[in-house]
Parts: structure tokens; C-alpha cells; sequence
């Protein structure tokens, strides 16, 4: 009996051995295939994760979302802040970190990223009020305020409110990229649109879904 009792511990141990050394090759493969770091793209993006969250989901009211963002936009955007042609002292760092990691590939990565909408809430009054503002802006930015990405005009739909108040101050004083050819009519719009309207107009497009 003690040897037959050996002989089934042995078995036992040798079988949860195998079982165990399975688990452990099997585990690498599944993680590697449900984690986010299976995109090439990841690990140049933590750095971005920080403020726009892992996925350019931002969850913050000034913070803006990057996530479904059109990859010749994205890229234009790191091109200006890394040249100081959109002045901001936080991002003209990260954005040259952004070039030197690689910003194809992570103008890719937060493209193919599902956009969530600011989960900041706005007053239906407000947002009300300012649907009558945006008739202005729908020949550029659509009447869903998708944008348009041919013409490089961002989607301001499910935008945090508060970042899109400030965008347009930034706009109307022209200390967001100024001088941009391109940002002409946009900022002479901003000009003729009184700033206590800019909350409301905000609260429209952040709205959107």
C-alpha cells in the first residue's frame, strides 16, 4: 500500500506539474491577446495617457479627446505645438516627444480608438441656447458638428464643454495659432460672437452624439 500510495502521489504531483507549466505558457499568449500593450502603438502613448487618458478618452472637462481623431489632424496639431506655432508651454514638450517616438504610428493608435463622449454633463438650457449660436458653424463643422476631415476641421460633438469654451476664447483673441491662414474666417466669426455666448455654444457641441 505505501509503495501503490508513492506511486499515486507521484502520478498526482507529475500531473499538476504539467498542468501548472500549461498555465504558465498558456498566460502570456492570452494576455498579450486581450491587453492593450498587443498594439504596437501603446507604449509610445503612455505618455499621452497621462492627461487623455489610455485610450484618448478623456474624462476631464479642459483635457480634450483624442481618440477617433483624423490622423492628418492629429499630426498638424503636434506639428504646430512642437514649432510654437500653437504657443502652449505644457504641450511644445510632449509634442516634440511625440515626433521623436513617432507620430504616424501614434496619430494611428488614437485613430483607431472608439471615441466616447465627455462624460461631463451641460444643462439642456444651455445647450439649447446654444444650438441657435452654432448656425454659424455648420458650414465648417457640419450640421452634427462632425467636422470634416478632407479640410482638416475636427469633430467638436462629445467634446468636454470646458475645452471648448476655452479653444474659442483662444480663437476670438487669436493666441491660438495666430496668423494661420487657415484659421482666418474661423477666427473672425469668433470675433463678432460675444464671449458670455461662448458656454452656451459649448454646451451645444459637447452635447452631441
Amino acid at each position: 500500500m505505501k509503495g501503490g500510495t508513492a506511486i499515486m502521489t507521484t502520478t498526482r504531483f507529475a500531473a499538476a506539474l504539467a498542468a501548472a507549466v500549461f498555465l504558465l505558457a498558456a498566460a502570456p499568449g492570452a494576455a498579450r491577446a486581450a491587453g492593450p500593450l498587443d498594439d504596437p502603438g501603446f507604449a509610445k502613448v503612455i505618455t499621452c495617457a497621462a492627461c487623455h487618458g489610455a485610450n484618448g478618452n478623456s474624462g476631464s472637462d479642459m483635457m480634450p479627446i483624442i481618440s477617433g481623431l483624423d490622423p492628418a489632424y492629429f499630426k498638424r496639431q503636434i506639428e504646430n505645438y512642437a514649432a510654437g506655432k500653437r504657443p502652449s508651454p505644457e504641450m511644445e514638450p510632449y509634442a516634440k516627444e511625440v515626433q521623436f517616438l513617432g507620430a504616424d504610428q501614434i496619430a494611428a493608435y488614437f485613430a483607431a480608438q472608439k471615441r466616447v463622449p465627455t462624460p461631463i454633463r451641460v444643462s439642456a438650457e444651455a445647450a439649447a441656447r446654444g444650438k441657435t449660436i452654432a448656425a454659424q458653424c455648420v458650414v465648417c463643422h457640419g450640421p452634427d458638428g462632425k467636422g470634416e476631415a478632407a479640410r482638416l476641421i475636427p469633430g467638436l460633438a462629445g467634446q468636454p464643454p470646458g475645452y471648448l469654451a476655452q479653444q474659442m476664447a483662444l480663437f476670438k483673441g487669436d493666441t491660438r495659432d495666430p496668423g494661420d491662414p487657415l484659421l482666418a474666417a474661423k477666427k473672425a466669426l469668433m470675433k463678432i460672437i460675444p464671449d458670455g455666448q461662448f458656454a452656451d455654444l459649448a454646451a451645444y457641441y459637447s452635447s452631441l452624439r
